[in-house]
This record gives structure tokens, sequence and C-alpha cells, in this order.
């Protein structure tokens, strides 16, 4: 068991799951989000940036793992990010350790770092919701609520808070505020996008940047990512597990040479004997290697 406490959260490894518990005054998005088990498979690396203060600690995941990364798709500030943790000067050594801890496990089950085809975590807890500027957006599995503050245009307010079903989204986008540029919270009905700027478009969030608790939008834009139609599909996918993906590899040899296929067999045998690999995925995995012969 690995694990690092901080102010800014806690980290422990078991060998098999990062788990991420945010601290007291850690940013209002990771707040909101709050504990995360981050399986081995979704984890793409893991590493510590040391500064003059002590330094990052990092979670590299694979890509299309998260539905909150993919939502924010980069835009996340370091404050923000779930998967970082600022580490104290005293405590360098034992985040050094813990990457080791990770790294090694990584290399053990073999885990790949390539991209995925579905959401590898849960995502926010429902119902979920966040924003700011000129209202708030809620989500509660099967519709979008979102209720206009005193600071919306009236072309919004006129017609009181807007709800609409998720069969009526086709996409939904997040955007935090830059500089002097206003952020948005956007879904974009079937029916086609609305050509209006955020300000005025009823289907929108304007986001001004004036606090942080204006990013937890990217919350309700992931978890109505995960539930749209393309990621729903994906999400219900089956996935093999790592073990068994490297078990139905092909032996690196030719197929002509019997010696290293047998060898290939034993090791198979040995994995199943030992637990890694269930009946069937023992079954599939030899059947592979017994086509190659």
């Amino acid at each position: 068991m690995a694990e690092i406490i901080q102010r800014d959260g806690t980290w422990t490894f078991d060998g098999g799951t990062v788990r991420i518990v945010p601290g007291g005054k850690a940013h209002p998005v990771r707040q909101e989000l709050g504990e995360i088990a981050v399986p081995l498979e979704a984890v793409a690396g893991v590493s510590f940036e040391p500064d003059r203060k002590g330094g990052r600690l990092r979670l590299r995941l694979r890509g299309g793992a998260c539905p909150v990364l993919r939502a924010a798709d980069g835009r996340l500030k370091d404050g923000a990010d779930p998967y970082a943790l600022t580490v104290e000067k005293d405590r360098t050594g034992v985040a050094e350790y813990f990457v080791d801890e990770v790294r090694n496990a990584l290399l053990i089950e073999q885990v790949p770092d390539t991209p995925v085809d579905r959401f590898l975590l849960p995502g926010p807890t429902l119902p979920v919701s966040g924003g700011g500027g000129d209202g708030t957006a809620s989500f509660d599995g099967e519709s979008v609520r979102l209720t206009w503050n005193w600071k919306a245009e009236e072309s919004k307010t006129a017609g009181g808070a807007s709800t609409f079903p998720l069969s009526r989204i086709a996409a939904v986008r997040w955007l935090p505020s830059i500089g002097l540029e206003n952020g948005y919270l956007r879904f974009e009905p079937v029916e086609g996008p609305v050509s209006a700027p955020p300000k005025y478009d009823p289907f929108a969030l304007d986001l001004w940047g004036m606090s942080k608790k204006e990013h937890t939008a990217v919350l309700v834009a992931a978890a109505v990512l995960m539930r749209l139609p393309g990621a729903r599909a994906a999400l219900d996918a089956p996935q093999a597990s790592p073990a068994l993906t490297k078990a139905a590899e092909p032996a690196a040899a030719p197929a002509g040479d019997h010696d290293a296929l047998l060898r290939r067999l034993r090791e198979l045998g040995e994995l199943h004997k030992a637990g890694v690999l269930t009946d069937e995925e023992f079954s599939t995995a030899k059947q592979a290697v017994l086509r190659s012969m």
C-alpha cells in the first residue's frame, strides 16, 4: 500500500486502484467530484514534477477513460485537475515512492498507454449541477435544466427556466472563460446548432470567470456527454482485461516456431493456475495460440 496525505488531498494505491480524495480547500471542481477510484487499467502513466516548494504529483489517464477530462478537452487548470496533487517539500520522497509503486504495477500488468474506446470511470454522481455567469445547469440523468439568474438576458428569462430531455441533445461543449473572453456551457439540440452567441442562446450558459465555482459546469458537461447515444454504446461495449489482452497476443516468434508456442501455452497455464486468468479468458487465449500452431 502506498499513501500520500497532503492538505491538497490524499492519494492511496493498493496495487489495483488509485484512490483520490480531495482536500478540504481543494478547487470546487474537485470538491464536487468527490472521491475517485481510478482502476489501474485506466492509467497511462504517473509522474512527480519537483519545484522549489515541493512539487506536483500527476496521474496521466489513458485517452477517453475519464468523462470529465474528455469534456474539459485539456482546458482544466492544475488547481481544478482531479488527477494532480500539490506535494509539500517534506513529502517529496513519499511522492517519488508512490510513483515507483504505480509504475511497477503498470509494468507488471503490462497496461498499455493507448486510448480506450469506452469510459473506464463513472464520472460525476447524479444529480449534478454547476455553472455560474447568467445561470446554473443541472442534470438528473434524463433531462437538463437551465435556471437563469438576474444577470441573464431577457431573451432567456422571458420563458422561465429551460428544461429539455437528453434525447433532444446532440452534443455538449464546455469552454472556460479565458482572459477577457467569456466561456460557456452549451447544449447543441438535435435539430441543429443555435447561431446566437451563448449570451442569448437558451441552450447555453454564459460563463464570465468571476469565480472558481463556474468551472463546475464541466461536471454537468461530463455527465451529459457520457450518456449521449454514441457514448452510451461505447460505454456498454465489452473490453478485454489487460491480462487477457496480453495473454491472447500471438507469440513473438514466427507461427512455425512450435517451441515458442508451446512455451506460450505453458505461460498461459501458469497464469490460469495463479488466478490471473479466468476459465473463459484462459480458454480464449489458448485457442488463439493453438490457431497460430
